[in-house]
């Protein structure tokens, strides 16, 4: 049997609890890809976002920019 039916047949608290522990283990594993000027590059990106919010873009806005750059 797949291991999403058998997760399925959980109550609602134990696949709430399941889906918090998938979560958990893809945030702990998903910067180990990243080499070390990666991450370097990152949290440079992160810090200037502290000092300066509104220099971050929507998803759509991104998106937008994105497309308009494929035209060119």
């Amino acid at each position: 049997m797949n291991p999403v039916d058998e997760i399925l047949k959980l109550s609602l608290e134990e696949r709430i609890l399941a889906a918090q522990t998938i979560w958990e283990s893809i945030e702990e594993n998903d910067h180990e890809s990243l080499d070390p000027n990666q991450m370097k590059i990152l949290e440079n990106r992160l810090e200037e976002y502290k000092k300066k919010p509104s220099i971050a873009l929507s998803w759509n806005e991104a998106k937008a920019r994105i497309a308009a750059a494929r035209v060119k």
